[in-house]
């Protein structure tokens, strides 16, 4: 590569997509995905590249808001991406991992996230690479291709606010080969949903052919958990996610001797150090890594790494509403990371109504996926389609 690669502009698109059913939980409820997405066109010689990014923001898990991730954008990333001029991919990834996840002591991991893999989309197309080459410079022992792809399932989701809706949800998710169930507790009627759920599934509870887990989404006081423990046990849930707000986590060793539940973290676990912390703890038995929430490929790699090296289980989550750009980062991660527990998302047209992509990405039967074919995230983003889901026109930053 003689000239050097550099970005052009920067556009970033709010997106308001339609879901096909509400999503609700103890922290929001909501029908609607509030995605951003984040276009990087490359100048010349290379200005037929162009990167897309995306996140979401949710002000109960990182504190920031679809609002302050496009002023970030403007404000923090795009005077960085001035001094974009890489030569080679790892020139690139060193500028990339660089980013930064907080400004000022605020947490700016979600907006770093839609940023760092338009940059990663971009240049594998530039270098002709793919998520999991990076694991070879950031010097990631046991991790890379073809990481856990081909064994990973992901998860299905337990809706539905009567019997007969949720049983039959939980039927055709069965019939489409799901295993692994997560039920949102901590919020209105949970108790009922989680008895109508193991009403449904007691049998292959029992049998060890499904497992369901919970997710309180830090809803509950160190004394509801502890009282919640017995309904969870008896219905055959075998973890619990982020019973407590991330604000007592000093409460964690304790809840972890009361139950059999493996507790697993997720709003209490944002950055690298907060990944040191837990594991210094010694009550969190896995780690629900998010890409949008821990601030993009990279850092979501890093702790994946410490996770496992530490026996500490991984999770790869999702927030509701991604689109196929995050879908295919989180192919990226599976293609990476040697092990994971538990997957989540790459529900597609299944839960959106529309997606931006020109092949939407979504998991198959037994919850299994392929990875894109393509270089950099794999996917081609359909810019008609993304300007048509804008629900403010989007913002421009030129470099």
């Amino acid at each position: 590569m003689n000239s050097p690669l550099h970005i052009r502009h920067v556009q970033v698109f709010p997106l308001a997509i339609p879901m096909r059913f509400q999503f609700e939980h103890a922290a929001a409820a909501r029908d609607t995905s509030d995605s951003i997405v984040v276009q990087l066109a490359a100048g010349a010689p290379y200005a037929h590249y162009v990167g897309y990014g995306e996140t979401l923001a949710r002000p109960y898990v990182t504190g920031e808001s679809p609002s302050s991730v496009i002023e970030d954008a403007a404000r923090i990333f795009a005077p960085l991406l001035a001094h974009f001029h890489p030569t080679t991919f790892a020139d690139a990834l060193e500028f990339i991992e660089a980013l930064p996840t907080e400004d000022d002591g605020r947490v700016i991991t979600a907006a770093r996230a839609a940023i760092e893999l338009a940059l990663i989309d971009l240049v594998g197309k530039v270098f002709r690479r793919r998520p999991a080459d990076i694991t070879g410079w950031m010097g990631l022992a046991g991790f890379g291709e073809p990481g856990c792809l081909a064994d990973a399932s992901y998860s299905g989701i337990v809706a539905g606010n009567s019997p007969a809706k949720l049983r039959g949800l939980l039927r055709l998710q069965r019939c489409y080969g799901l295993r692994d169930f997560k039920i949102k507790v901590g919020n209105q009627g949970w108790e009922r949903r989680l008895a109508w759920t193991h009403d449904r599934l007691k049998s292959l509870l029992e049998r060890q052919l499904v497992t369901l887990r919970a997710d309180a989404n830090g809803a509950w006081s160190l004394v509801e958990a502890n009282e919640a423990i017995e309904l969870l046990e008896r219905c055959g849930v075998c973890a619990l996610e982020q019973p407590l707000p991330d604000s007592h986590d000093c409460d964690l060793p304790y809840l972890a001797e009361q139950t059999r539940c493996d507790l697993i973290a997720d709003e209490s676990l944002l950055t690298l150090g907060d990944a040191q912390r837990l594991i210094e703890l010694g009550a969190v038995k896995v780690f629900n890594i998010r890409i949008a929430k821990n601030g993009g490929l990279m850092p979501a790699l890093r702790i994946a790494r410490l996770a496992l090296s530490n026996d500490i289980d991984v999770q790869l989550g999702c927030l509701v509403g991604e689109t196929s750009i995050l879908s295919a980062a989180g192919v990226g991660f599976l293609s990476a990371c040697p092990k994971v527990r538990f997957v989540e998302g790459a529900y597609g047209r299944f839960l959106l109504r529309k997606d931006v992509t020109n092949r939407p990405l979504r998991f198959g039967r037994g919850g299994r996926i392929a990875r894109p074919s393509g270089d950099g995230l794999g996917v081609v983003v359909n810019e008609t389609a993304l300007r048509a889901l804008c629900v403010n026109p989007p913002r421009s930053f030129p470099i």
